[in-house]
């Protein structure tokens, strides 16, 4: 019977099986009161909280307290103990951990309609990860925890993602940043969605410590578009290349012992070569390249391969015809 009588006062207030999930834990006083004198331990990443018939009373950092009236100011207060205050008392204790959540995810479950000034009004996707911590735990209570036993991450994942993906929309939404260029600079995007996300977490008791975005993303036929449009570059830097490289060729072929007298070559690379030294069967005699300047061309195509002996033959014999 002593021991059950004794079981009825709370002693030792402490928060040992710390879960990683676990955002706020009620500590069990239901049925029980809270001897004067107590000891409640606040380990590291922890923070306690004495609550009184629903009002946030005395808050408490990591470290060992015994409890008194000089520990429970408020407390004491609200329950206008005197200064010999002796007998045990009725409080629910919540314990919340400061550690910080990382690696949570969040997305656009729909797309963003943004007004670029590129390609005028296109539909974006994101998707990043970000971090936080309990850095409040009274208005955390308040706003979210309340007087559940556990509240975990998944417990506030929903909200926390509708508040990003709102912040987002609202930025996107004004059209200031260039698609293009939240593509080229992921980071300082990043920095500045955090920006317009750190006041918005601060609201629940929340410390937004690291925000990424990871990806943006366009629909599939704006992307196919933007896919085309580099081919197409590519292929003119291709062309140039091209022409620096016979160029080369030419100067190669210049120092050969065979010099010009070697050069009985033809051509037939075809439109797209020709047109890639602004020569053809179309140009004629006027105003078109120096014939022997092309039958140097076209021994170096033919020696590096490019041309068929045929197709060589050929253009050689129509630059002949031209120089008669």
């Amino acid at each position: 019977m002593f021991d059950l009588f004794k079981k009825q006062f709370i002693e030792v207030i402490e928060w040992v099986e710390e879960d990683n999930d676990v955002l706020a834990y009620r500590y069990p006083t239901l049925d029980r009161e809270i001897k004067n004198g107590a000891v409640l331990t606040v380990r590291e990443s922890q923070m306690a909280v004495f609550v009184n018939e629903g009002n946030i009373a005395d808050v408490f950092t990591p470290g060992k307290y015994t409890l008194s009236t000089q520990t429970l100011p408020i407390l004491t207060t609200m329950l206008n103990w005197d200064k010999a205050f002796k007998s045990p008392f009725k409080s629910e204790v919540y314990f919340f951990s400061t550690r910080e959540k990382i690696d949570q995810r969040w997305g656009t479950q729909q797309p963003i309609t943004f007004r670029d000034k590129e390609f005028g009004v296109i539909r974006l996707r994101a998707f990043g990860s970000y971090s936080y911590k309990i850095e409040e735990p009274g208005t955390f209570y308040q706003k979210l925890s309340g007087t559940r036993e556990h509240y975990s991450v998944g417990d506030c994942d929903g909200q926390l993602r509708a508040v990003v993906a709102t912040t987002i929309a609202t930025m996107l939404g004004e059209g200031k940043t260039p698609f293009l260029d939240m593509a080229a600079n992921q980071k300082k995007f990043s920095e500045a969605l955090k920006k317009e996300l750190d006041q918005p977490f601060w609201d629940y008791g929340l410390r937004l410590v690291s925000f990424y975005v990871q990806s943006i993303t366009l629909p599939e036929e704006l992307q196919e578009y933007l896919d085309k449009q580099s081919s197409m570059n590519l292929v003119g830097d291709l062309k140039k290349y091209a022409q620096f490289q016979a160029a080369d060729s030419i100067k190669d072929a210049a120092a050969n012992s065979g010099g010009l007298a070697g050069i009985g070559a033809g051509i037939g690379a075809g439109q797209m070569i020709s047109q890639a030294f602004n020569t053809g069967s179309s140009s004629g005699g006027s105003g078109g390249e120096d014939p022997f300047a092309t039958l140097e061309k076209l021994q170096a195509l033919h020696e590096k391969g490019i041309l068929s002996k045929e197709e060589f033959e050929a253009k050689k014999a129509e630059v002949l015809k031209r120089i008669g």
